[in-house]
């Protein structure tokens, strides 16, 4: 390992490490099948945990679902959840009658703030053909000052969301800008309380894609900065002349800039990285807070009001299977993608 550059390696899991301002990162790579009619999987859910569904069965799995796969009504509070969808699609509705389905290479960018239900399905759409979804959720903290801001959500359609050549490389390497600014290209701008917002915390979230044997030189952030490079398909990767082997993150040094080699396949990998908050951090399931009495208060203000309750009839609600990409905001104001 050249430690000059290259700090710290780790294996990825389904939950993969993260370092401060992030909190959370997975990635959910499933081959779901057909749908049904009720957009849930056409095949027999027998001998399935449902509702605690995380083992690999099939190429799939159902999460908390229990008739469509995903995670039925449950609460946030204290952080932001990205949700970046590359493959498939995702229905989100929540405690404020806000509503939307996205995929194919949207983000939904979600502050919690004080408190918010939502629920996140996946619903299979496709009756004739089958139903891969690939997607990351990541969660990005925020400081004291925001824990308690207003709950708001903006969509990136991926229309929108720049895909860079990367300056200076050596055969074709794309980056997909969700977070951050890459030369002269900067990435949607993100909801106004988040720890991204501020150019200084120099919050980067991308996506980058190398093609078999090309090289490019990740270049050097500043040094407060903390960042984390998740190499998740391809064969190998060689990183400031040490080998990254599959499926492993590697703690990089933000200071410098870093050359990164694909051998002989292409492959993808994801980057983290941002100023840290440097704050306590408590954490409770749902709730990331910076105290156990701030964490004990969102329990007792979740069993007063439920964040303002449930309005859908169902804890896993799906839209209609026509509906496309939408997103419907708290204000009732509604938006498509320019290409529906």
């Amino acid at each position: 390992m050249n430690t000059s550059v290259l700090l710290d390696m780790h294996p990825l899991d389904f939950q993969w490490p993260t370092l401060d301002p992030f909190l959370f990162c997975v990635h959910h790579d499933d081959a779901y099948p057909r749908g049904n009619a009720e957009m849930g999987p056409i095949t027999s859910l027998a001998g399935r945990d449902l509702g605690q569904d995380f083992t690999v069965r099939d190429g799939w799995r159902m999460y908390h679902g229990t008739r469509v796969p995903g995670f039925p009504a449950h609460p946030h509070r204290g952080f932001e959840t990205v949700t970046v969808v590359l493959t498939g699609f995702v229905d989100h509705s929540d405690s404020f009658g806000a509503a939307g389905r996205y995929g194919g290479g949207d983000v939904q960018w979600m502050t919690a703030g004080r408190g918010m239900q939502h629920a996140e399905m996946f619903p299979l759409l496709r009756e004739d053909a089958d139903n891969p979804l690939e997607l990351f959720q990541i969660w990005l903290n925020l400081p004291r000052h925001g824990k308690l801001v207003d709950p708001h959500y903006r969509m990136f359609w991926s229309e929108n969301i720049p895909v860079v050549p990367a300056p200076g490389a050596s055969g074709t390497v794309r980056v997909r800008l969700i977070a951050g600014r890459l030369g002269d290209t900067d990435a949607p701008a993100p909801p106004p309380d988040s720890w991204a917002a501020d150019a200084d915390h120099a919050v980067a979230i991308w996506i980058i894609a190398m093609d078999a044997g090309s090289i490019w030189t990740l270049p050097a952030a500043a040094a407060s900065s903390r960042r984390m490079l998740y190499f998740f398909e391809g064969a190998a990767l060689t990183v400031g002349g040490s080998e990254l082997p599959p499926s492993h993150a590697a703690e990089l040094r933000s200071d410098q800039a870093i050359e990164l080699r694909a051998g002989a396949e292409p492959v993808r990998a994801l980057l983290l990285q941002g100023s840290p908050i440097a704050e306590p951090v408590v954490q409770y399931g749902p709730f990331v807070m910076n105290t156990q009495e701030e964490i004990k208060a969102a329990f007792v203000d979740y069993q007063r009001n439920q964040f303002g309750g449930w309005p859908w009839d169902r804890p896993d609600p799906v839209h209609m299977r026509g509906a496309g990409r939408f997103a419907r905001y708290i204000d009732g104001t509604e938006e498509r993608p320019r290409h529906g």
